[in-house]
């Protein structure tokens, strides 16, 4: 089990946690509406302070990225087991590993030239508003505020006919 992990677990838990993840659409507390992402748990949100800025979770981080691991594990752990013995081959696991240092250096050359604050963890409520799936070559388009608030909108409204 130790060369399936790194040979084959490590690598597909990269993939798929760069991949594949949940977008946020939340209002935190004390700041505008904002996109995050991150499964289960939101890690990486737009920053407020300037555009372009990004903040990361650290501990939310860890927490998606060992949830991503366990999946893989247990999934090629019970195949291995029970269904059938798993080999890997040289040739799979080189092409496993370019694919993943690939996506790390894409994902660390974002980190570096946008403008990150990193944190422990986050240290504000959010609510959230709306949430979906994405893949890594799809964009979000960003929902529209005051279709989750038509109070607003509509109390806005009302105070500009006043005058």
């Amino acid at each position: 089990m130790k060369q399936l992990t790194f040979k084959l677990i490590i690598p597909l838990t990269i993939i798929s946690f760069i991949v594949i993840t949940k977008w946020w659409y939340v209002l935190p507390e004390d700041a505008p509406d904002s996109m995050f992402a991150g499964f289960p748990f939101p890690y990486v949100g737009e920053g407020w302070w300037t555009s372009g800025a990004i903040q990361f979770f650290v501990l939310e981080f860890i927490a998606d990225l060992l949830v991503y691991f366990a999946f893989w594990f247990l999934l090629i752990f019970l195949v291995n087991c029970l269904l059938v013995q798993i080999k890997i081959y040289k040739f799979i696991t080189i092409i496993l590993w370019c694919v993943s240092a690939v996506l790390i250096a894409g994902a660390v050359l974002l980190v570096s030239v946008a403008e990150s604050s990193f944190y422990i963890t986050r240290d504000f409520k959010m609510e959230k508003l709306d949430s979906g799936h994405q893949f890594l070559w799809e964009s979000v388009k960003r929902p529209d505020y005051y279709q989750y608030r038509p109070k607003e909108k509509h109390d806005g409204l009302n105070q500009k006919e006043m005058k």
